[in-house]
């Protein structure tokens, strides 16, 4: 009878321990779950902060391409006022005898001169506000493309009309060096794929650097490190992505233009950079303001 007893104890046990051994491995991987589940949340999170910025600045976008065309309709209708009035005058004036033929000639030639103005005018507007869509949508395409790189290694933002992708030294070279790392090559990687898709455009790349002197065999100043960090980048669009040569300028500003002052260590880290700087073809953009351009 005891043995009975013993044994039915020893059983009860042994599936106890079963039992909570289960629950234990059960419990687990529910907190691996709710890990897994907390990590999509804030992955999430993150996307919708990201998608809710690129929508800001596609609304801001689009607010100011809405104003340039309404001054443009409003030039366009000064001009076209202007027209109207200048004939109507004309008409008049060629009943008076006192205007000499002389004179209606003159007013004649007036007239269409204002008429080329206009159409002038017009023109480079439209210029304008093509070169304007064209940076809209390079910033929205270059943010889409380096949404997952941090912000404080990859700045894009548009300044005199040009755009500009600011890239940190820290991720592009180690101290000291010209040699790109690894990991920026996958960066850059990104910025050659839009710079392929548009090629109406011109590149030039600056480097540029602190005020903290730099004296090595290779590099007798900053100026030279920012020179070569500069045709660093470029050969690497070129030689690793198939960016045209043709369309790149690589140069170097050293210190001498720095984003901030260099009087703490984080400011000194903001101007370490090197700019990628998007531009529209000069050339094409100047004939608009030559007179006879393309004729």
């Amino acid at each position: 009878m005891k043995k009975t007893l013993l044994a039915v104890a020893m059983l009860f046990v042994l599936g106890s321990c079963a039992s909570k051994k289960k629950l234990l491995t059960a419990q687990k991987q529910a907190n691996e779950i709710q890990i897994q589940l907390d990590k999509a949340r804030a992955d999430l999170n993150d996307c919708d902060s990201r998608t809710a910025g690129l929508n800001n600045d596609l609304k801001a976008k689009n607010d100011e391409l809405a104003s340039k065309n309404a001054k443009l309709k409003e030039l366009e209708d000064q001009v076209e006022f202007l027209k109207k009035n200048n004939n109507n005058l004309l008409d008049r004036m060629s009943d008076l005898s006192v205007i000499s033929k002389e004179g209606s000639e003159s007013i004649k030639k007036s007239l269409a001169m204002m008429d080329a103005q206009g159409v002038q005018i017009r023109d480079l507007n439209q210029s304008i506000q093509r070169k304007d869509s064209l940076n809209m949508a390079l910033v929205l395409n270059l943010k889409r493309s380096l949404q997952d790189v941090s912000d404080e290694d990859v700045q894009i933002e548009v300044k005199k009309g040009v755009v500009y992708v600011s890239l940190s030294d820290k991720m592009l070279f180690r101290s000291g060096s010209s040699v790109i790392n690894t990991q920026a090559e996958t960066v850059l990687g990104k910025v050659a794929k839009i710079l392929n898709d548009y090629k109406e455009i011109e590149i030039l790349i600056e480097g540029h650097t602190d005020n903290v002197p730099i004296a090595t065999e290779k590099f007798s100043d900053n100026w030279d490190l920012s020179v070569l960090r500069a045709t660093s980048v470029a050969r690497t669009l070129q030689k690793k992505y198939g960016v045209e040569p043709v369309r790149m300028i690589a140069g170097g500003r050293g210190e001498y233009l720095p984003k901030v002052a260099n009087d703490s260590p984080a400011n000194r880290s903001l101007n370490r950079r090197t700019e990628i700087i998007i531009t529209p073809k000069l050339d094409q953009f100047f004939n608009l303001y030559t007179p006879n351009a393309g004729k």
